[in-house]
Formats: C-alpha cells, structure tokens, sequence
C-alpha cells in the first residue's frame, strides 16, 4: 500500500499538470475563436474563386490550356498541411493517413509539408519531402498561401509535376473534422466545354489571362484550406485538453479519497496503539 507521503506527491504532480492542461485549454480556446472567424470569412472568397474557375474550364479556349488539358502523370505533387505540435488527439496523425493513402495509389510523390508534425510522420512512411514550411500564424496565412500557390505553378509549368493535389483538414464542427484530398492542377470543373465564359473577350488572350487566374485561384483555396486546417487543430486540441482536465480531475479525486482513507487507517492504528498501551499499564 502506498505511503500517505508517496499519495500527497502524486496529489501534488496530477494538480500541477492539471494546471498546465487549462492554460493551454483556454490558449485553443481563444485561437479557436480568431481562427474560426478567419475562416468563415475566407469561404464565400474560396467559393467564388472555384465558380470563377468553374466558368473558365467551360469556355471553348480552355481546352487546350495547360492548366485544364489532362496529361500522362508520372509525377504528383501533395501540399499536406498538419500541425506544429501534438496534443490534438489524432488530428495530425489522421491527415497524414489519409495523404499516405493516397500517395500510394498515384506514386512519384513530391511532398510539400506544411507543420512540422505532419514532416515527421510522413519522413518515419518514406515520403518524398521536397518541401517543409512550420504552419503559419494567423499574420501569414496569405502570403503562406501564395508562396506555396508560385510554387505549384512553376513546378507544373516546367513539368516537374503532372498533377497537384493538397491534403487538409476540413471543418464541419468543434467536434467533427474531416481530413480530405483536392485535386487542384489539373483543373477538373463540373462545367462542360461550350458552357461557360463563351461570351468574354480575352483581349490578350486565353492563356495570358489564366496565368493570373490559376495564381489567383490557387492562392485563395489554399489560404482557405490553412484556414480550414488551423480552425480544426485548434479545436480538436482544445477538446482534448478539456477532457485531460476532467481525467486529472477524476484521479485527484480518487487519490484524494485514498489518501484520506491512509489516513483514518493511520490514525485508528494509533489510537488502538495508545488504548492497548493503557490497558497493558493498568
């Protein structure tokens, strides 16, 4: 049996990390909060950008354009976006599951990490990094966003890569997020040819114009897919906190309850220690 003097340590370490586990339970809250915000801002922008893409992979000119035309893939690129640090629960481990899944289905991966975590895991599967960026702060999610969207481009210009895909997590709720992959070069609308921005003039034609426009549609979704990704690590990490808290909390409880029972016990063996001495005296 444990010495009251071993239980009233353990007391002493569960309330110390118990501590520790609030303050950073209320650091996700509060992030969760400006990130979240963030968020919801930046998806009617994403969503606008993809209708924009959706008109233009519609015009007779795309068809030849090389960021709509499909071609023989050999190599494929992944933007996976995890996060810097653990106690998340399994956040960075089910995005890098879902990455790894898919990479081994298409082969030739060229891998663009973006949070070291999701580096690790993926170096310990054998992925080809080529690419390792920490996640950025709720300051540099745009230009995070646009260096890696120039990135992209150049690589799939020089055909270096034949397809891009990025991996994130999507969120839905504080308590429901979903790890999801986009095919994001080629572009594959749900427009057919003939159907979309047949009516406009591309004064110095198609092509010039879908330079801008890949960068600019790249750029937003991938800022949103941060923005995504950040909202969703954050609050899988403050649900995960705020149930540490409640197991800290239940073991203080029970070490409380057995140190209080060591106790009595203690104080009951000395009592009838100093009656029997009494009676023996007697």
């Amino acid at each position: 049996m444990p010495s009251l003097k071993h239980i009233k340590r353990r007391i002493t370490t569960v309330s110390t990390t118990r501590q520790v586990m609030k303050a950073m339970d209320m650091v996700a809250t509060s992030k969760l909060a400006r990130t979240r915000n963030q968020m919801l801002a930046a998806r009617p922008m994403v969503t606008e950008a993809w209708q924009i893409m959706d008109g233009l992979r519609g015009a007779d000119s795309a068809q030849e354009s090389i960021y709509m035309k499909p071609r023989p893939v050999e190599n494929t690129a992944y933007i996976v976006v995890a996060g810097d640090r653990g106690l998340c629960g399994s956040y960075n481990h089910n995005i890098s599951q879902r990455a790894v899944g898919h990479m081994l289905q298409q082969g030739n991966e060229k891998v663009i990490s973006i949070g070291l975590k999701g580096r690790d895991l993926l170096r310990r599967r054998g992925r080809n990094i080529i690419n390792v960026s920490a996640s950025p702060s709720e300051e540099t999610f745009y230009t995070e966003a646009n260096r890696v969207a120039s990135m992209l481009i150049s690589m799939y210009k020089s055909g270096e890569v034949d397809e891009v895909y990025m991996a994130y997590t999507h969120f839905e709720t504080v308590m429901s997020h979903e790890p999801v992959i986009v095919r994001l070069l080629p572009f594959e609308a749900k427009a057919e040819p003939g159907s979309g921005y047949n009516w406009m003039t591309f004064e110095l034609g198609f092509d010039y114009f879908m330079e801008y426009a890949i960068n600019m549609f790249l750029s937003a979704f991938i800022y949103g897919a941060l923005l995504e990704a950040s909202t969703s690590e954050q609050a899988s990490r403050m649900v995960n906190m705020n149930a540490a808290v409640k197991n800290a909390t239940g073991i203080i409880d029970n070490l409380t309850l057995a140190y209080n029972r060591q106790r009595q016990a203690v104080i009951t063996q000395e009592i009838s220690e100093i009656i029997n001495g009494i009676t023996v005296t007697a």
